[in-house]
């Protein structure tokens, strides 16, 4: 019966086009539009463009649309390197025209393989992206949330925590319903090589002065951003460690795999890294080295929301968490939400963002976590009329110098 109405109403609306001159092939459906469309069933439907647009502060927006007038949202950025994904994602194009959007996988070991030089921040980060995109394209044909096709969901809801620099912005967080925050080490890129005992000692004040603020009943991680040496990690680790912090992230470069094993073993509190690391090639051997039992892939760098799905059952096996990394945008987030709904060793979301301004209805915190969502796909959508204020930047990564000499240091 509901069928039956949805295909009468799906007719109205298809007449109507065609007296009104056609649907245009891309042509963007309300959700209730597609939802008709999805509940028709599709034995065939065609990519026909892929459209990419810069929105601020730093983001980078992808439309996958369909000739089913189906359109799929993705996030493909690498921060500071826009112009040069979107790019990525056009070269990607003559692959996908014409071809069905529902053979996910296909499609991506396909771009991933073909391209012979595999995997890197750029390409990987736009395959990431491209294959949201095709997620939120097969949960709307289908009219399910896209943690219904990875196995249904696993929690009724979703910890997510916020960013937090200082007690007044742990206090307007916790206003909003957040229980967990994560800051990062104060004047963390003039440390030097070996810091002196000034520094370590200010470093961990700061920490222990937030953490007074959160309070016993919630939980603050800090991001030692892969900006300290390894020495300087020891020693801030070994005083931080009296504040039982929710996490220690990147206390050193995450390539240099061994010696943050070696940091691991040394120290109670758990170490998390993932941000810059892609693929489950790339994890494989963190959780083979114990250098993290915290793994923080980034839905929109590691390959997409089923690679993030592959790398949560890698760690499931080494008794690993997962906190999806994501300083990004609200598709960003969206995509960590559904898989952070699929899998039960999920730990919490990063988020900066909760779709204020981006999404006709934003994610809401409530004690601490987001409902899960239940609309098909992604489950959001975009305001364009919003938007329009936010189109274009020309955001680029900061850089820094060592005060003392000049010296380039990591940011």
């Amino acid at each position: 019966m509901k069928q039956s109405k949805a295909r009468r109403r799906f007719f109205k609306h298809a007449f109507a086009g065609v007296l009104a001159g056609g649907l245009a092939p891309g042509s963007i459906l309300s959700a209730q539009e597609e939802t008709e469309r999805a509940a028709l069933g599709h034995a065939s439907i065609r990519i026909t463009r892929l459209e990419t647009f810069k929105v601020k502060p730093r983001f980078l927006f992808l439309r996958v649309h369909t000739d089913a007038g189906v359109v799929g949202l993705g996030e493909p950025i690498t921060e500071g390197r826009a112009d040069t994904c979107a790019t990525a994602i056009a070269e990607m194009e003559e692959y996908l025209l014409g071809k069905d959007p529902r053979r996910i996988m296909h499609h991506w070991q396909a771009i991933y393989r073909h391209s012979f030089y595999r995997g890197g921040p750029i390409l990987t980060s736009a395959l990431s992206g491209l294959e949201q995109a095709l997620w939120d394209i097969k949960g709307k044909l289908l009219g399910v949330p896209i943690y219904d096709l990875l196995g249904g969901p696993t929690r009724d809801r979703i910890r997510v925590y916020a960013h937090a620099r200082s007690p007044e912005a742990i206090r307007a967080a916790k206003e909003k319903g957040f229980t967990a925050f994560k800051t990062g080490v104060k004047n963390s890129r003039q440390s030097g090589v070996v810091a002196n005992p000034r520094f370590i000692s200010e470093a961990a004040d700061h920490f222990g002065s937030l953490r007074e603020v959160v309070g016993p009943d919630a939980d603050i991680g800090i991001d030692y951003h892969g900006a300290l040496s390894p020495a300087n990690a020891s020693l801030l680790t070994k005083e931080i460690e009296q504040y039982q912090p929710f996490f220690i992230e990147e206390p050193i470069n995450c390539q240099n795999v061994d010696v943050m094993a070696e940091l691991a073993r040394k120290t109670h509190i758990p170490i998390a890294t993932g941000e810059r690391i892609f693929t489950k090639w790339g994890f494989r051997e963190i959780l083979e080295k114990g250098a993290a039992t915290i793994l923080q892939p980034d839905l929109c760098h590691a390959g997409g929301i089923f690679e993030g799905r592959l790398i949560a059952g890698m760690a499931e096996a080494y008794y690993a968490s997962i906190a999806p990394h994501n300083p990004l945008g609200p598709i960003s987030l969206a995509a960590g939400l559904q898989l952070a709904a699929s899998i039960p060793n999920f730990l919490c979301q990063e988020q900066v963002t909760l779709g204020e301004g981006y999404l006709k209805e934003a994610f809401v915190v409530e004690n601490g976590h987001i409902p899960l969502p239940t609309k098909p796909g992604l489950g959001i959508e975009l305001d364009e009329e919003a938007l329009q204020e936010k189109l274009g930047h020309d955001w680029k990564n900061p850089e820094t110098y060592l005060d003392s000499d000049g010296s380039v240091v990591d940011w």
